[in-house]
């Protein structure tokens, strides 16, 4: 997303009632990364995307070790 405030406010308020997160309950950011580059990000996600579950894990792990929501104080 270019706009990730406005993006986590949309799961959060369940915007698209319909979507994977809204269906999940899914309102906590746990991991993000910041690009430049439109393609570099979308690289980026296919890669992080095409791992196991325990890497995404791993991944989430190594920056945020108790699973807080980064987005809490937006």
């Amino acid at each position: 997303t270019n706009n990730i405030a406005r993006r986590i406010h949309e799961h959060k308020t369940k915007y698209n009632p319909r979507s994977f997160s809204a269906q999940y309950n899914l309102k906590k950011l746990l991991y993000y990364e910041d690009f430049d580059y439109v393609w570099d990000a979308i690289n980026r996600e296919k890669q992080i995307k095409a791992g196991s579950r325990k890497k995404k894990i791993a991944l989430i792990v190594s920056m945020n070790p108790t699973f807080e929501d980064l987005s809490a104080d937006w």
